[in-house]
């Protein structure tokens, strides 16, 4: 494979491991599509938002935050369809909100379970609407049912100041799974427009932002994106690419190391050839006679005698006279070297050590 080619295919590699890195690593501000209107799903409210167009009810999707909603100079109703249980409780800045004339609908407020039947149908002014849940709310004094049964309400509004807030015990009041049961659909219209305000449909909940808000929060191009991520995935992101690079080249940083080639030691080569060919041949009363006469000489050597070749028994006598040592010790070393019986490998062992012994002491 070329240079070239091969660098191509490493940086293809890492760009889509950092790629892959960003997407199951990095935080992100995840869409949640259960009741959003974008949402075509059983648990969307596509459907339901088409059919209030449909109706020519002027109804607009809200995509930015709480506190830019309190900034509209006329009254207007908001709906907030959940995508999990909330409790039925209201901020103070909420409750403020409402008191100035304007109307919250939030559609899955938690409540008890119940022994009703999970699917029901309950009675409405534009016929039976089909609900699918056991919870049911028991409703105070001042408290208004829209929607109920012998165990509870269903759906229910307070009254505060000029404005009301109601409730739904389910998410699911008009969603996308209850096409066929179009009283569903006009039950919850109602509910949002009998007040003759402007209509908005709540998708800040849900992840949905318009650009300006994105733009603030510092999500509106890919530098700030990046920008704005933690520093744990910068340093996995740039370690993958230096493991791929390194497996790609095969090496470590820097340049490569040349061998150095090994010197050639003559008189060793020439000692381990010679040691190859005699224990092949099994030649080791030659081997003991050699290393006998070496270590000899290097015992005279120890005690002063020079090298020139003493009998055995002028060496023990000198021996023992030098080390005032047994002369035992040395006589059985040299008896050893000059015998004819071929030596074992664990005999030569034993003598050698001996003679080291020997030498040591001397």
């Amino acid at each position: 494979m070329k240079r070239t080619n091969r660098l191509a295919w490493l940086g293809a590699i890492a760009l889509a491991v950092i790629i892959l890195l960003s997407l199951f690593a990095a935080p992100r501000n995840s869409i949640i599509n259960s009741g959003s209107t974008y949402n075509r799903a059983a648990d969307g409210y596509g459907a339901w938002y088409a059919f209030m167009q449909e109706q020519g009810i002027s109804i607009k999707r809200w995509q930015k935050p709480w506190d830019d909603i309190k900034t509209q100079k006329n009254p207007v109703t908001l709906l907030q369809v959940y995508s999990s249980l909330n409790l039925a409780l209201l901020t103070s800045e909420q409750r403020a909100w409402i008191e100035k004339g304007n109307t919250l609908v939030i559609l899955g407020a938690q409540s008890p379970v119940t022994a009703s039947n999970f699917h029901t149908m309950q009675k409405s002014p534009f016929g039976e609407v089909k609900i699918a849940t056991r919870r049911r709310y028991k409703k105070g004094d001042s408290e208004e049912v829209s929607l109920s049964d012998r165990f509870g309400a269903i759906v229910w509004q307070h009254k505060y100041g000029k404005g009301k807030v109601i409730f739904a015990t389910t998410p699911h009041l008009a969603a996308n799974a209850y096409q066929d049961y179009l009283s569903n659909f006009k039950f919850l219209a109602d509910l949002v427009s009998k007040q003759n305000n402007a209509i908005f449909v709540d998708e800040y909940i849900h992840g949905y932002k318009d650009a300006d808000v994105r733009e603030q929060e510092g999500q509106g191009d890919l530098l700030t994106y990046f920008a704005n991520q933690p520093l744990i995935v910068a340093l996995l992101q740039t370690g993958i690419l230096l493991l791929v690079l390194i497996w790609g080249q095969n090496r470590r940083f820097g340049k490569p190391i040349v061998l150095e080639t090994p010197v050639l030691d003559n008189s060793e080569a020439y000692i381990q050839a010679l040691a190859t060919v005699l224990e092949k041949a099994e030649s080791t009363d030659f081997v003991i006679e050699m290393v006998g006469k070496a270590e000899q000489i290097q015992l005279q050597k120890s005690l002063g005698l020079g090298e020139i070749f003493l009998e055995p028994q002028a060496l023990i006598d000198i021996w023992v006279e030098k080390t005032g040592k047994s002369s035992a010790e040395l006589a059985t070393v040299l008896k050893l070297k000059s015998q004819k019986r071929p030596m074992s490998e664990r005999e030569l062992l034993n003598w050698l050590g001996k003679w080291r012994t020997l030498k040591n002491n001397s």
